[in-house]
């Protein structure tokens, strides 16, 4: 099972192998590659710091309970129509995400994303919309 908070169900559509460090970026790595081999992976939906958040690093002023990324979270599950607590498979999620989400809602949920300039995460709604999954990302 993984724990992923709101946004991040949004983030690991558009995920391309970036991150705040080499260790945040591998764990990153595995979990999307988690979700994109095995999408009958059980997703436990978190308030708060999740799996992702377990190694972001701790020399950078951490976000990850900033008044702001939780309105980010609540947004991206309402859009979904999920709640805190709800476990799917990542393949019920990708589901959701394909019904309920277009590129053009990526500006509004995610305004205040540092990463919202590089559009990955537009292309990654499209994919899913186009029912083509998570994008591959390697690593090697």
């Amino acid at each position: 099972m993984v724990r992923l908070r709101g946004h991040h169900l949004l983030c690991l559509l558009g995920y391309r192998g970036m991150g705040y460090s080499a260790e945040y970026v591998a764990n990153m790595t595995q979990i999307h590659g988690l979700l994109r081999t095995e999408p009958d992976t059980v997703v436990a939906v978190v308030s708060g710091p999740d799996d992702l958040c377990a190694k972001f690093p701790s020399e950078k002023p951490c976000h990850c309970l900033d008044d702001d990324i939780s309105v980010r979270d609540a947004a991206v599950l309402d859009k979904l129509g999920l709640r805190d607590g709800c476990r799917l498979t990542w393949r019920e999620i990708e589901a959701r995400e394909a019904e309920r989400l277009h590129p053009q809602d990526v500006p509004a949920l995610c305004h205040s994303c540092s990463w919202l300039s590089y559009g990955v995460c537009e292309d990654g709604v499209a994919r899913i919309r186009g029912g083509r999954g998570l994008f591959p990302v390697d690593m090697a």
